[in-house]
């Protein structure tokens, strides 16, 4: 797993690639949005382009860290989420709890006029 970050305005993308899987998830992805809040960005949109495949402990990651987030008021949004990654969310039932986008565009302004009030209500 690899992540690149980059800005658009009050926005912090995190470009993520490769595979979502075991300690991957927690020492990379983890660390990153840790980083991210710790950081005081608001409001973060994970691109899951280029994520080839996501295992359980990526899954959980991944719930764990939209958590925190919310806790400490981010809003995160995803973007282009593949067919099989989508595959494996659907299965284990978190799919229906993302806000999940297409295009940037769309994503970006989803974040710019989102509140955490908003977003992920089941991710408590």
């Amino acid at each position: 797993m690899k992540i690149d970050v980059r800005q658009k305005d009050e926005i912090i993308i995190l470009d993520v690639q490769g595979r979502f899987v075991a300690n991957a998830a927690k020492d990379i992805f983890g660390k990153s949005m840790d980083q991210v809040i710790a950081d005081g960005w608001k409001k973060v949109l994970l691109d899951l382009t280029a994520v080839e495949w996501i295992d359980s402990r990526g899954i959980g990651e991944l719930v764990t860290t939209l958590r925190m987030a919310k806790k400490f008021g981010v809003s995160v949004k995803l973007l282009r989420v593949g067919d099989r990654v989508k595959h494996v969310l659907s299965i284990s039932q978190i799919l229906p709890l993302l806000d999940i986008f297409e295009t940037e565009e769309e994503a970006i302004e989803a974040l710019r006029t989102s509140t955490v009030s908003d977003d992920d209500q089941m991710l408590t």
